[in-house]
């Protein structure tokens, strides 16, 4: 036995959708609390615990057991809640039970960042030996990706726009797929890409197993749960439209030209890595570079970086050669770096559900974070709709020249 603390069993139920939503709970599971009591290959068993994995999160407990019987899973759960390893497990076991070339799972994700994640992790799991994945998305070589579908890849790790390219020229084949994974669905439709993944499922088998994953469920999300999913298993986890317990939530109303100099302050002031949002592209590029003239370790991140640009910059702040990633909300979603100490949000987030996913890069996996908020006046309102919307309260701090008190 480890030495794993025991947590007390958790029951949630599953429910069946319906033309009008959710229908009545028609069946309890109780949650295992170690990965020991999955009933999991002894091969999986020893990649998890190489990769020293024992206690799952309460999404991973909710979701692994209904999906390793073949269930449909609809789940809904804040960012940083380890909503990968939710699925990889199943499809890991799945392709142990299943032999051929062929893609027989595919992982449907909004941003190349998350497939590559979402590959490395597969990678992490997977034996010497074992069955391989291919990533297709943009900003990398199609020759590569196409050449690990063709050295048969078992698993397509996708953004939906490059897949469909691939589809349309012929290029790749779905008609193995047992499993398909819609993961951070919400995004994706927000994206556009509510055809292309229609398209896409429309080469599927009917007779698959369908895993959805999104931060809320509303709307599109909804009609999209509907048309791919069979009586799935409902899963929530807390609550999706709000930031976890563990992230202080601060505001400070500051004039537009004296941001810099209070998030400077804030670095002077406060220990570890600072995550810092902004609205555009050259906001990243200009406030990276005043950093940098500073003296502050800064790099940035946003969509006119090439694909090799990006990552070097995600590689060298998760590895802590710089301390500040400045990001437009291309990182909003999908890029998970471990301990982040502080989310900088430089620039009020367009809406509440931003805010959420912004300040979901900090206090993950029980860990403590702070996220700030840099308003100007005329910004008032919003913010206190974005409070209203989440039904949360941040501790305001006004700027005078260079002294911050408490509002």
């Amino acid at each position: 036995m480890c030495g794993c603390p025991r947590v007390p069993p958790v029951r949630f139920r599953l429910q069946a959708l319906g033309k009008q939503g959710l229908r009545s709970p028609r069946k309890r599971y109780i949650l295992t609390t170690q990965f020991s009591q999955f009933s999991l290959s002894a091969a999986l068993t020893s990649r998890l615990n190489a990769n020293k994995f024992q206690i799952p999160t309460p999404v991973q407990a909710a979701a692994i057991p209904p999906a390793l019987e073949g269930r449909d899973v609809l789940a809904t759960a804040q960012t940083g809640t380890g909503k990968t390893l939710s699925f990889l497990i199943p499809i890991m076991e799945m392709l142990q039970k299943t032999q051929g070339r062929g893609a027989h799972a595919l992982i449907l994700l909004p941003t190349r960042e998350l497939a590559m994640q979402v590959e490395a992790a597969f990678r992490a799991l997977r034996s010497s030996n074992g069955p391989t994945a291919a990533v297709v998305v943009g900003g990398l070589s199609e020759h590569a990706q196409l050449d690990a579908i063709r050295r048969g890849a078992r698993v397509i790790v996708a953004t939906p726009g490059r897949l469909e390219d691939f589809l349309k020229r012929k290029l790749v084949r779905l008609d193995q797929v047992k499993i398909l994974v819609l993961d951070e669905v919400d995004r994706m439709l927000d994206m556009g890409f509510r055809p292309a993944i229609a398209r896409i499922a429309g080469t599927l088998p009917q007779a698959r197993q369908t895993l959805c994953y999104s931060a809320t469920l509303e709307g599109a999300v909804m009609d999209t749960a509907r048309n791919y999913l069979q009586n799935p298993v409902r899963i929530e986890i807390g609550s999706v439209l709000k930031p976890t317990e563990n992230v202080e939530l601060r505001t400070f109303e500051v004039d537009h030209d004296k941001k810099q100099e209070l998030l400077e302050h804030l670095l002077d002031a406060e220990q570890g890595s600072f995550l810092v949002f902004v609205r555009t592209k050259h906001g990243a590029d200009r406030v990276a570079r005043r950093l940098s003239r500073s003296g502050w370790s800064a790099t940035q991140i946003h969509g006119d970086r090439s694909q090799a640009q990006r990552s070097q910059a995600l590689k060298s702040f998760s590895e802590g050669r710089h301390r500040v990633l400045v990001a437009t909300d291309v990182a909003a979603r999908g890029i998970d770096v471990a301990n982040v100490a502080h989310v900088i949000n430089f620039d009020m987030p367009k809406q509440a559900e931003d805010f959420v996913h912004r300040v979901g890069r900090t206090g993950r996996a029980s860990a403590r974070g702070v996220a700030s908020t840099f308003a100007i006046p005329a910004e008032r309102g919003d913010l206190r709709k974005i409070e209203r919307t989440l039904s949360i309260s941040m501790k305001r701090f006004r700027v005078r020249a260079a002294e911050f008190r408490a509002a």
